[in-house]
């Protein structure tokens, strides 16, 4: 058994269920619905269709990253444990709590001197997160050093991509994604954008594509273009959905019926949790996978 323990926030998006049979520690983000606070736990507190419905009528929702206290205080029974820990962050380009673990690290330092905490800017969201965090597992479980999964960490984690498509603009709107003029534009016109995170984390619209069905070919596109060793690809797959269960069971199946040798056979499909889905609202479908490493950010 490894002598240190994976530790990574509840917006990796995979359930709950998933991330303790991998044996990875998780922590709460936080988000404020009309005022009150609420944690982002898997849809316990809020399950996702209340949420979004409570939205849609007009809800005020904010989200808030994990504090500082916050870590230390899911940290510290495992440093008493005698273990050291490996935290990889939520995207610095989206959240800001990549600061926050590490003052909570540093500060922790001091009174476990003996013990290791290595934070890591994943540069990733959502499922992408959480891809990223099932394969430190599986080398974790291969017998990986903490030390040299750090390092792994750092050298393929931009190797991941993440591509969404968003068939309700309403909250892309809100947050200022889409101006409003485009936003009523792409309603009449049943435009559904196709979204990236890029290699300094932060969202981008790529495309604007008319229609979902064509959306959802144009994103497992994406997977054919920029998947790691093509159509032999054989690592995990994750599709995240924001209440759109169906459009991402059909987008899994569009992925299975053209890669053949994904690891375990299947599509790992899982809700969108309350930090990502605030922002993106209901009717997302996220798929995400390992591929060529992300291209740095062309500024026009």
């Amino acid at each position: 058994m490894a002598d240190y323990v994976l530790s990574c926030c509840s917006t990796c998006d995979l359930t709950k269920e998933y991330l303790e049979s991998r044996n990875i520690h998780y922590v709460y983000f936080n988000y404020y619905l009309n005022d009150l606070p609420c944690k982002d736990d898997f849809g316990q507190t809020n399950a996702p269709a209340d949420l979004y419905a409570k939205m849609l009528a007009g809800a005020d929702v904010k989200t808030s990253q994990v504090s500082v206290g916050e870590y230390m205080e899911s940290w510290r029974p495992i440093l008493e444990s005698g273990k050291d820990i490996l935290h990889p962050c939520l995207a610095l380009g989206i959240s800001g709590t990549y600061q926050s673990a590490c003052t909570a690290r540093d500060q922790l330092a001091l009174e476990f001197p003996e013990r290791k905490i290595i934070v890591i800017e994943s540069v990733n969201a959502s499922g992408g997160y959480g891809l990223l965090m099932d394969k430190l597992a599986d080398l974790r479980d291969e017998g990986m050093s903490l030390e040299d999964l750090a390092v792994w960490t750092e050298a393929h984690k931009l190797e991941i991509h993440t591509w969404f498509i968003q068939t309700d603009l309403t909250f892309l709107i809100h947050g200022g994604r889409i101006s409003k003029a485009a936003g009523f534009l792409g309603g009449l016109l049943n435009i559904c954008p196709l979204m990236c995170v890029e290699a300094d984390g932060t969202l981008a619209v790529k495309e604007k594509i008319r229609t979902k069905r064509k959306a959802f070919k144009r994103q497992v596109e994406k997977m054919e273009e920029l998947a790691k060793d093509g159509y032999a690809y054989d690592e995990r797959v994750v599709v995240t959905h924001t209440e759109n269960l169906s459009d991402a069971k059909a987008v899994a199946d569009m992925v299975l019926s053209k890669f053949h040798k994904i690891k375990g056979g299947e599509v790992i499909i899982s809700p969108v949790g309350a930090t990502i889905g605030c922002h993106l609202g209901p009717g997302g479908v996220v798929l995400n996978f390992w591929g060529k490493p992300r291209e740095p950010k062309v500024e026009l």
